[in-house]
């Protein structure tokens, strides 16, 4: 076809290093089904904010009409990457890999503003950091022992440090992370049903440990050997979500490397969006010989906790919990790995708990990622319906499966004074098993 000459001669605007497929974007039929699941779509009003006007934008530069505009870029960059088109298209477009695509030229072609780019690289570069993140979130945890976070936010003091300003407002009480130390190998309880590798992640290691904690248990209890390998770092998603696939890949490389060495039979995951890059490794490296078959075999061990629990009947006793209980469905759950009713199936199996649906329930809440960092007035409108929502199920818990929509929502329920708490499933499971509601 043309387009496919186009860009096997050059001739478009992307480079020839992971350009985006003309198979996957010419897939799309111009339906508009798409149209009313997409928030900035609907935020905004603009076709070229939809998915349908994303694709035309980068089948339009594909063929060479147009750049990598200022224009072309910045409605790239509005994309929450949510995903929520590909579960309303007819035709199946993965609309994911066209846009991570996508945002791999940007990264390689355009130059953003001297102090957007700094400030895009100071969050790529911490969160997918090991070693930084440790030592912030030690200065974070003194910042909020001292008392110096209660006086500061008393203050309108961060209010004229703009988006670091906002940053702030979404931390968490960071917790001593010697409370939560994993081993490297849990031993299961009972029969073994199978030896299991835990992702520790990089914002759930350091800002939800416990979260890492009550993983690790409640595998155990179900009959998993649970291996946390000591020298695993940073999946890579959080690059590749943003385009910076050079530096992803690497990550991802040394994930494979890592777990294929601890010789598991799966790899567990507790964060959406970690869980959804891995399963899609294989796509990643179809160009890497040297890791297309690995990222192949890793991506289909992967398996999100709730998925992998939810396998087989669960094991051990549960005691009641009576709390009243929503669920929110991350997007990179719902949309990115088609996980639905497990969540749902492990917590409606805890004695005493009352399910309540969520209405809008896969609709963004506003964190994907860095968003609510680099687009805070956006993400603050889907916070704000979000947590509207919440508030007609008159629920006690809202339950998570992704670190960054948790700590997404628990900012708009502070914002709110509402004595809401947020949590993941396998939290509740856990309080369950250990007859604890705390």
């Amino acid at each position: 076809m043309v387009i496919q000459a186009a860009i096997k001669t050059g001739a478009g605007a992307f480079d020839q290093l992971d350009p985006p497929d003309p198979e996957l974007f010419l897939d799309c039929i111009h339906c508009g089904f798409c149209l009313p699941t997409c928030p900035t779509y609907l935020l905004l009003g603009n076709e070229m904010d939809s998915p349908r006007g994303r694709l035309s934008l980068i089948r339009t530069a594909s063929e060479g009409k147009i750049g990598v505009s200022d224009s072309f870029v910045r409605h790239m960059d509005l994309c929450l990457l949510c995903r929520a088109c590909e579960t309303a298209c007819p035709s199946g477009v993965k609309f994911g890999f066209l846009m991570e695509a996508a945002r791999g030229q940007v990264e390689r072609q355009h130059r953003y503003p001297a102090a957007e780019g700094r400030f895009r690289q100071l969050l790529l570069n911490t969160f997918t950091d090991i070693g930084r993140l440790r030592t912030l979130t030690s200065l974070l945890r003194w910042y909020q022992r001292s008392g110096l976070q209660r006086l500061i936010r008393g203050s309108a003091i961060l209010k004229r440090f703009g988006r670091l300003g906002k940053m702030e407002a979404l931390l968490p009480e960071i917790a001593d992370p010697r409370l939560y130390a994993l081993p490297e190998v849990t031993p299961a309880k009972g029969q073994r049903r199978g030896r299991v590798g835990l992702l520790l992640g990089c914002v759930q290691r350091f800002f939800f440990p416990q979260l890492n904690a009550a993983t690790a248990r409640v595998l155990s209890e179900n009959g998993y050997e649970v291996v946390a390998p000591k020298d695993q770092g940073c999946c890579g998603s959080l690059l590749i979500h943003e385009g910076d696939r050079a530096r992803g890949k690497e990550l991802a490389r040394q994930t494979i490397d890592c777990f294929e060495r601890a010789g598991v039979d799966a790899i567990a995951v507790n964060a959406a969006g970690c869980g959804s890059a891995m399963k899609e490794y294989w796509d990643l490296f179809q160009t890497d010989s040297a890791y297309t078959k690995k990222a192949s075999a890793f991506s289909t061990k992967v398996r999100d906790v709730s998925e992998l629990l939810a396998e087989e009947p669960l094991r051990g006793a549960l005691q009641p919990l009576n709390l009243t209980v929503t669920y929110h469905d991350a997007c990179h759950l719902a949309h990115g790995q088609k996980i639905r009713q497990q969540p749902r199936t492990i917590l409606k199996t805890i004695p005493g708990l009352r399910f309540v649906e969520l209405r809008e329930s896969d609709f963004c809440c506003g964190s994907a990622g860095v968003y609510n960092l680099l687009h805070p007035e956006l993400a603050q409108q889907l916070l704000d319906r979000k947590i509207e929502r919440i508030m007609e199920t008159g629920a006690e818990v809202v339950v998570s499966g992704n670190p960054g929509c948790s700590l997404q929502i628990e900012k708009g329920l502070r914002e709110r004074r509402l004595q809401i708490r947020v949590m993941h499933p396998v939290e509740l499971l856990d309080w369950s098993y250990r007859g604890v509601e705390r």
